[in-house]
């Protein structure tokens, strides 16, 4: 597609954008947290949108496309992607895009209780995963700045036991009323040896999600994607440790 640009970051395909077409979702992840947030709001009304990590801004686009109005604040701590953003793939900021150069911890805590309706955390690529975005005194913070009926979907990247997603689902349920994990049937089994990894959507909210719209929504988008909650997810975390300020493991957790 001459119009689609891929962002390769550390030798891994990070984002796809199309410049002609916001809703062209290419990579699984991405197309799953778009069903999500299809299915947890009216159809084309305006979000107040926080995203915690920025890439090539896919879900940005795609949010200020489908719900007009939408109002996209990103925290990217990389200015080289920002760049390239500008230069390559058509950013163009505005009163209703705000993206600013800056650590998502310390950008989240800038942000105003209940001021908005959806945190996509996608600082999950690369190499690495920034701990300090996994604790439960950050989804603390994210909880903070959710209205009551708010939603956080974040991208989880994990591989082997997925043991750092099973820790990051049971902070999260720390935190949240309702956890709902989303991902390839195989990484949702409760056997911990059928996974392959790659990447999983978790969703955590104070209000429950209609998890059949939910459900349907990836169908309708051909994602493969199911998803896990109550008793099985329970099951799919097991004994996974709870990760704080103090204690976050994460590399440990994603190279045992």
């Amino acid at each position: 597609n001459e119009s689609g640009r891929t962002l390769v970051l550390d030798t891994l395909r990070h984002s796809y954008v199309d410049l002609d077409d916001p809703t062209l979702l290419v990579f699984g992840y991405i197309r799953a947290i778009a069903s999500v947030t299809d299915a947890a709001y009216p159809p084309g009304e305006a979000l107040r949108a926080y995203h915690l990590g920025g890439g090539g801004l896919t879900l940005p686009r795609y949010l200020a496309d489908v719900r007009p109005g939408t109002h996209n604040l990103v925290s990217e701590i990389d200015p080289g992607i920002v760049e390239v953003d500008r230069d390559r793939l058509g950013l163009r900021t505005g009163p209703l895009l705000e993206v600013r150069v800056e650590d998502g911890r310390l950008g989240l805590r800038r942000l105003p209780d209940d001021s908005r309706d959806l945190v996509v955390g996608d600082a999950f690529g690369g190499v690495s995963v920034p701990w300090h975005l996994t604790t439960r005194e950050a989804m603390g913070d994210v909880r903070r700045v959710l209205t009551t009926d708010g939603l956080y979907v974040a991208n989880l990247i994990d591989h082997g036991p997925l043991a750092f997603a099973r820790a990051e689902v049971a902070t999260l349920g720390e935190v949240f009323d309702h956890v709902v994990l989303v991902g390839e049937p195989a990484d949702v089994a409760a056997d911990p040896r059928a996974g392959g990894g790659g990447n999983l959507v978790v969703l955590a909210s104070d209000r429950e999600l209609e998890l059949a719209a939910v459900q349907r929504a990836l169908d309708e988008r051909g994602t493969g994607w199911t998803l896990v909650d109550g008793e099985a997810l329970d099951a799919w975390v097991g004994d996974s440790p709870v990760l704080t300020d103090d204690y976050a493991p994460v590399d440990q957790l994603l190279t045992p």
